[in-house]
């Protein structure tokens, strides 16, 4: 028993007059209570309380100790309904982290929804195209994109990450659209760095056949707006994700391109630092989070 649980347990032995019923109270043996206000005693160099057959009543030194445990052990009880109460509701600091185009397009509109249901609670949102530490950066929560590694995190999983393949109007016209995969040898291809970074690009075809394709092109870039920006202006073809492109092909800025293939999709996922003792912040977040990334969820107006 801790030093906290030894003055709780004083209170009671002056409350109720009696280490036999204290111990009881607390649910342990008599000897044990009596030996461990005797340690207490030993600790503040102070004899606390009288024993004689009728009971047991403090000393003059004992009655002031009283009083002012028992404020320790009132604001202990105020301490304890806070976190409690933390606990049980939606609130609080949040720091999430994300990449920075995800965030940007996808993230914050989600975000500034959720806030309005939760009015008390705190968000700081960081966007990171690098791995972030959740640990060493306190991150309460990361939206992450593909594979995981670390399997000492709490995950969820959220959805699908889809990638399609564009080009804008007046690049096919000067070059004509391809019909197959293998026709992007002779385009000029836009790549982004942190995914296609060998300058192959992967199509599944109907059959469930994955075709490695080599491209080159006039840019790379681990930037999608910039690729975006590149496709939009008629540089070449972009494989970018959905997310990314969609307002483009909506318009007419951008075209979809050899839409019987399929380019690998990632799967998104939150991620928190242990899979334990969860915040209700954090669980609430998640939860509401997974209900957002349903079929088509690119295609949604925030």
């Amino acid at each position: 028993m801790d030093r906290i649980q030894a003055i709780q347990l004083f209170i009671r032995v002056v409350d109720l007059g009696s280490f036999s019923k204290a111990a009881a109270d607390v649910g342990i043996g008599q000897p044990s209570a009596t030996k461990l206000v005797a340690q207490l005693e030993k600790q503040l160099g102070s004899r606390l309380l009288h024993r004689s057959t009728h009971g047991v009543t403090p000393t003059e030194i004992g009655a002031l100790y009283y009083e002012k445990c028992k404020l320790i052990a009132h604001h202990i009880e105020e301490a304890e309904t806070v976190a409690a109460l933390l606990q049980s509701q939606v609130q609080g600091g949040l720091r999430i982290s994300t990449s920075v185009a995800f965030g940007r397009r996808v993230l914050v509109p989600l975000v500034m929804r959720f806030m309005k249901l939760h009015p008390q609670l705190q968000i700081e949102l960081n966007f990171e195209d690098r791995y972030v530490d959740l640990v060493e950066q306190g991150i309460d929560v990361a939206i992450r994109m593909g594979p995981l590694a670390d399997s000492t995190l709490g995950a969820r999983y959220l959805g699908v990450n889809p990638w399609v393949l564009v080009a804008s109007p007046e690049y096919l016209e000067r070059r004509g659209e391809p019909s197959v995969p293998a026709d992007l040898a002779a385009h000029e291809a836009l790549i982004y760095s942190t995914v296609q970074g060998d300058a192959r690009w992967h199509f599944t075809g109907t059959d469930g056949l994955t075709l490695p394709v080599p491209v080159k092109g006039p840019l790379r870039s681990n930037n999608l707006s910039a690729l975006l920006a590149a496709a939009r202006g008629g540089m070449g073809v972009a494989a970018l994700p959905r997310y990314v492109a969609h307002k483009s092909i909506r318009s007419g800025v951008l075209r979809p391109l050899l839409t019987d293939w399929t380019l690998p999709q990632q799967e998104i996922h939150a991620v928190y630092p242990s899979p334990q003792l969860v915040p209700t912040k954090v669980s609430g977040f998640v939860a509401w989070l997974q209900g957002q990334f349903g079929e088509a969820w690119w295609a949604d107006e925030q």
